[in-house]
């Protein structure tokens, strides 16, 4: 988006990296010029904050679709696109479409898919679909279970520096599992797989890493176990990042309790002590981002028998109010929270976005930290309203947003 003049936020509370401080930001040519004691010079347009928070606009690190006025109501300026869209993101100039599809007010960096078709067998024309605009190479819903394939996708995606976005759970023991194997599952009669079949996975994936110096990001690591290979792996020196979506902090596998499928996620939820963990994780530093894992999905996918229904859920709006319950909790801090929605995920993506520093593009958003609100499907923004959060009261919302420097409609 071009800015027309330059921008001038006053009278807020910045959250940067080092901590929430008093202060002012101004922005020219859609990027960020000052942060800090700013005043305002002539011909600005001026905005004041009334003392809510100015925070750089959210990251997404892995959703499911272009879906606008979600990413809009959520304070999301920018994510980054799973392959598995339709069409599958396996050939350059599908890429290319999608990496100009929310322009001018959002963005989306694509994930260029793993393999062909993303069948796990042949890797796709990785080098052309980076020169066309993917930001990452990911292997989608799916694991590559052919440890040869992995091998490869690993080395030719260090050679051209890219990420590797993989999903950890062993095909082999998850087949079409519905839930984690333990107490719930078998109250429920619900086919389930074990919780290790993210561990075996891991733990393969984390080899291969370390074994050829691939930078691996885990989308999702959800279980205690999982998450100590991650600590185990950092600890070596290996290129290892760790994401996890709000569902698998908030709720755990009791929410299957009445079979509503909005609960119906992949991996599915976890038992409350791999919960628990998951916010142990987060707090410590192990989880490097969280990301909605936006998946809107509507009734013909849904409406089904639990164990039919499609895995998926509708997260940008409600990303930044579940992150901001670990604040509330005292289990992060606020700077802590904006680096794992927008500072991280945009350092994985390399692009210079999702923090308030000089030179930094102009994504912004100010955000009332308390402002209640309720979480209602029937309401919501997204393209359909399979969200487990449904009626969930909670506080937080984003009252404005500018993406590179001008406004956006909520």
């Amino acid at each position: 988006m071009k800015q027309r003049a330059p921008l001038a936020i006053t009278n807020g509370r910045l959250v940067t990296p080092a901590g929430v401080v008093e202060g002012s930001v101004r922005c020219a040519d859609g990027l960020i010029v000052a942060v800090g004691e700013v005043s305002p010079e002539e011909g600005d347009r001026v905005v004041d904050a009334g003392g809510l928070l100015i925070a750089p606009g959210l990251v997404d690190l892995g959703v499911f679709a272009v879906d606008k006025p979600a990413f809009h109501f959520g304070g999301i300026t920018r994510a980054g696109l799973m392959p598995d869209c339709s069409p599958l993101l396996d050939h350059p100039a599908r890429v290319r479409f999608m990496a100009q599809s929310g322009k001018p007010d959002f963005w989306v960096h694509p994930f260029a898919a793993a393999t062909i078709g993303l069948a796990g067998e042949q890797l796709a024309e990785l080098a052309l679909m980076r020169d066309a605009g993917a930001k990452a190479v990911a292997t989608g819903r799916r694991w590559i279970g052919d440890s040869g394939v992995m091998l490869r996708l690993m080395q030719y995606s260090a050679m051209l520096d890219l990420p590797v976005v993989a999903h950890a759970e062993d095909a082999g023991l998850s087949g079409r599992a519905a839930a984690t194997a333990g107490e719930m599952a078998t109250r429920l009669g619900l086919p389930s797989a074990p919780a290790q079949a993210e561990t075996l996975a891991l733990a393969r994936d984390i080899a291969l890493a370390e074994m050829t110096g691939a930078r691996l990001h885990a989308r999702q690591v959800t279980t205690r176990a999982g998450l100590a290979l991650v600590r185990a792996a950092k600890a070596r020196g290996v290129a290892i990042t760790a994401g996890v979506t709000p569902a698998h902090f908030m709720l755990s596998d009791l929410a299957l309790a009445d079979f509503r499928t909005f609960a119906r996620l992949s991996p599915p939820l976890r038992s409350e002590d791999d919960r628990q963990a998951v916010i142990e994780a987060i707090g410590d530093g192990t989880i490097d981002s969280i990301a909605s894992g936006h998946d809107p999905r509507g009734p013909e996918d849904k409406r089904l028998p639990f164990a039919d229904a499609e895995p998926g859920m509708a997260g940008a709006e409600t990303l930044l109010a579940m992150v901001l319950t670990l604040v509330r909790d005292g289990v992060i801090d606020m700077a802590r929270a904006f680096d794992l929605v927008a500072r991280n995920p945009a350092r994985i993506l390399g692009v210079a976005a999702g923090v308030l520093e000089q030179e930094a593009e102009a994504d912004l958003v100010l955000v009332d930290e308390s402002k209640p609100w309720l979480v209602d499907r029937r309401k919501m923004a997204a393209t359909a309203g399979n969200t487990p959060f449904d009626r969930q009261p909670t506080e937080g919302r984003v009252t404005r947003m500018w993406k590179g420097g001008v406004e956006v409609a909520l």
